[in-house]
């Protein structure tokens, strides 16, 4: 590859601070030049969940010693996990952890200044508005929100505060992503047209939890604080540890998987949100009681909301029992493709002199070249891989002691949460779903999509 455009990409994966590791500086002398660098950051769980244990437990070990962090407290309303989850914290810290039966005990103790937030889909927004309003930066995964309602609360929340909120979408910690970004950024890509975005897996166990089903009873919980602000319902240790499967607990495929991918295309594009939605599918293979969708096609329309000759299409399609676990996000424009799964951007599709000359035009096609000298794509069928959330935790804590926005800020979570919601509106309504953007609603048959 040419030196300078090798160079190219070398400097746009620089572009995001807090990327790699390697190529940030930070390092714990940098850190001793902050102000209150040596002050420890005490750091809470909310939610001691299969996703804090799986990933960001292991990845904020990669990082706490250098930082000067430690975790202090576990909240959990399952005495289970929250006893499971101290006693696992008091082992890797070697320091005692506090077991909290609430948010609300936890914080009223004044234990913690930071916050993973790991808990149901549709907590996330409202346990990140309880931990600004208590005084704590927080690690939020995604789906940032399932409703508008939510979403708008928790953006005015956190936009009122200084605190730093890092949205769990882990791919705008990754460097073949920022090189992707600055590509197209460049301009050198040309209008983008078309983005083709696929997760496919083959799981009749994905997002079950049978194992559990039988441990937990009611008594050994808090339904109703679980609930929150959904509607009352009755206790159904299903809807608790299998709420992916279920709306209003969550969106399912969109907000697990499509709120990853379609945030890429907020942040090449620069466009917050789609104009319009529309979604197809069913469940058409595990009928086991679910009420989410097993296969989803949906397919958007993105560009000004005045000027609607000019844009680009994108579809999202998704399947639970046929699938390779490697998630495919392709965009394309006139002059060829960018392929976030090979790592390439070619000449692929383009178009060539002879078709090109037929209309008196001249030929357009890319050329050639690779982002995987900067990393290789990380996206698997659990959201992203390790090396990806590891760069992602780094980040967020680095930026609670700079203070400065972190890869995935607030805004990105709203922004993806207004395309997962409109999608879910749509399968819900069955119809052309679109955002009203003086009232940021989504509306479906004229009228904002309610649960």
């Amino acid at each position: 590859m040419p030196q300078t455009r090798r160079d190219f990409i070398q400097q746009a994966a620089l572009a995001g601070a807090g990327v790699l590791v390697a190529q940030t500086g930070w390092s714990a002398k940098s850190y001793n030049r902050i102000i209150g660098a040596n002050d420890r950051v005490r750091v809470g769980v909310v939610g001691f969940s299969d996703r804090h244990r799986s990933s960001h437990m292991p990845c904020f070990m990669n990082h706490y010693k250098e930082l000067n962090f430690e975790v202090v407290a576990v909240s959990d309303i399952w005495n289970k996990r929250r006893e499971e989850g101290a006693r696992m914290w008091k082992e890797k810290m070697q320091n005692d952890v506090v077991a909290c039966r609430n948010n609300e005990e936890m914080y009223s103790k004044k234990l913690v200044d930071a916050v993973f937030v790991g808990t149901a889909d549709f907590q996330h927004a409202l346990h990140a508005i309880e931990a600004v309003k208590a005084g704590c930066d927080a690690y939020v995964e995604k789906p940032f929100a399932e409703t508008m309602e939510d979403n708008r609360a928790a953006l005015k929340a956190i936009k009122a505060t200084d605190r730093i909120v890092q949205i769990g979408s882990q791919r705008r910690s990754g460097s073949n992503y920022h090189a992707a970004h600055e590509f197209i950024k460049s301009g050198k890509f040309g209008p983008i047209t078309m983005v083709e975005l696929t997760w496919n897996v083959n799981q009749p166990g994905r997002w079950r939890r049978t194992a559990l089903l039988n441990q937990i009873k009611k008594e050994d919980t808090d339904w109703k604080r679980f609930l929150m602000n959904r509607p009352d319902d009755s206790f159904d240790p299903r809807k608790y540890l299998e709420f992916r499967l279920f709306w209003p607990y969550s969106s399912g495929l969109p907000g697990q998987w499509m709120s990853h991918q379609i945030d890429t295309v907020h942040w090449f594009s620069g466009i917050e949100h789609p104009r319009s939605v529309v979604a197809n599918g069913g469940i058409y293979m595990w009928k086991d009681g679910r009420t989410n969708w097993d296969t989803i096609t949906a397919v958007f329309d993105y560009g000004p909301a005045n000027d609607p000759k000019t844009g680009f299409q994108v579809t999202f399609g998704s399947r639970m029992h046929n699938g390779d676990e490697n998630p495919a996000e392709i965009y394309y424009s006139n002059g060829g493709e960018l392929n976030l799964n090979t790592n390439k951007v070619s000449p692929r599709g383009g178009l060539t002199r002879s078709k090109a000359g037929e209309m008196n035009m001249q030929e357009n096609l890319l050329k050639e070249m690779s982002l995987s000298e900067v990393e290789q794509v990380i996206a698997s069928a659990n959201t992203g891989g390790d090396r990806l959330t590891s760069n992602h935790v780094r980040n967020w804590m680095e930026c609670v002691r700079s203070r400065k926005q972190p890869n995935a800020p607030v805004e990105a979570g709203y922004s993806h949460s207004i395309a997962t919601i409109m999608t879910n509106a749509a399968v819900h309504t069955g119809a052309k779903v679109t955002f009203d953007e003086k009232t940021q609603e989504v509306m479906a048959n004229g009228k904002p999509f309610k649960y």
